[in-house]
């Protein structure tokens, strides 16, 4: 008989998920795609078709196409705040929720609220106006996204501060990717279509290089159709061997190596639309009186960012870190284990100890499959 507290669970769970606003994110490769000008065209179809339509929070960047766009379309009053001596506005979540429109926009998903916001990032003002079962229409950047930092840095040279986690785009009922050539992004940056004339020839000689902007299309590219994928595979009927991937992303207190392993793992996890989860492995001249404080404060924050991209956090002490990780991938039908390159730290750990040919005769006996990532 199946636990009643579980199933009264599973079946609340399921009215919340029906009661729940849909969310559409329109996604692009850099600023000056189009995505603010789709969205404001999509409220004037909505609007002339009879829909509540409403403007909750858009941001023109003073281009004269796109502001030419709000014209007729009703807005929500921004909320009014000062901020070290300055005048600022922010999205009005509460009246959003109060005014109950059918659908509202709300651009710039990846948005750090003012300091004293009741959130601190507009994604969980979204999350929260979704909630309240209003449809919502956003649009973020792929360089937001977080388990991409590290991709997107090594490729423009700039570290992205305001992220989103990737469980925000996954909540996405349809995300419509906002596709131009490098040649006609690069033509519209020198009509100055994006952004004032100064800044224009600093952007062409950094982020708007031909080579970035191919390669943050080819991400934005993949994204949109693992999205499709993750669709595909929840919404149709399809074999369970398909249904069944679970990752192990395994760690040590080395933050860089964590931190590319859980990033790699995550996209991994997300592109299957899987389980997964982090293994810390603490061996005894790593326990808490011994371990430097600095790989400490790493693994606090290395579990942080795990959590934030959908991982679940596995802590275990053991001497022997081939063991632990065949008795973590049996009780938790572990299919594909994902560890840093042999140079690092836990890998070497792993390959200097007397079962791991055990643990590659169990990995192939279970069908489990081993990443090395560099």
């Amino acid at each position: 008989m199946p636990d009643k507290d579980h199933t009264a669970q599973h079946f609340l769970d399921l009215i919340k998920k029906s009661r729940r606003g849909k969310f559409k994110v329109y996604l692009g490769m850099s600023a000056g795609v189009g995505k603010t000008y789709r969205m404001l065209q999509e409220a004037h179809t909505l609007l002339r078709s009879g829909i509540d339509v409403k403007i909750g929070y858009i941001e023109t960047h003073n281009r004269a196409e796109t502001h030419a766009l709000l014209e007729g379309l009703p807005v929500v009053p921004r909320r009014q705040l000062f901020y070290k001596g300055k005048e600022l506005e922010e999205l009005d979540v509460q009246a959003v929720i109060n005014l109950r429109p059918e659908v509202v926009i709300v651009d710039e998903l990846a948005h750090t609220n003012i300091e004293g916001s009741k959130n601190e990032k507009r994604w969980q003002d979204v999350v929260e106006i979704l909630d309240a079962g209003i449809n919502v229409i956003s649009a973020v950047n792929i360089q937001h996204i977080e388990s991409l930092n590290q991709e997107v840095k090594e490729i423009t040279g700039v570290e992205v501060k305001e992220r989103i986690p990737d469980s925000v785009l996954g909540q996405a009922d349809e995300v419509v990717n906002i596709d131009l050539t490098a040649d006609e992004l690069i033509t519209r940056l020198k009509e100055g279509k994006i952004y004032e004339p100064a800044k224009i020839e600093t952007a062409l000689n950094n982020f708007f290089k031909n080579d970035h902007i191919l390669q943050l299309r080819e991400l934005a590219l993949k994204e949109a159709a693992s999205q499709v994928e993750r669709k595909v595979e929840t919404e149709l009927t399809l074999p369970a061997a398909i249904k069944r991937e679970k990752f192990l992303a395994c760690i040590s207190s080395n933050e860089k190596t964590a931190k590319t392993v859980i990033r790699k793992t995550a996209r991994l996890a997300n592109y299957y639309n899987s389980k997964w989860y982090v293994l810390y492995v603490q061996t005894p001249r790593e326990n808490a009186d011994k371990i430097a404080l600095d790989k400490q404060r790493h693994l606090i924050n290395n579990f942080k960012l795990a959590m934030e991209l959908g991982a679940e956090i596995i802590k275990t002490e053991n001497d022997n870190v081939s063991k632990a990780i065949i008795e973590q991938c049996e009780e938790r039908r572990i299919t594909t284990i994902c560890i840093g390159k042999p140079h690092l730290n836990l890998t070497r750990i792993i390959l200097a100890t007397n079962i791991f040919n055990d643990l590659l005769k169990k990995l192939s006996a279970n069908d489990i499959d081993l990443v090395i990532l560099s």
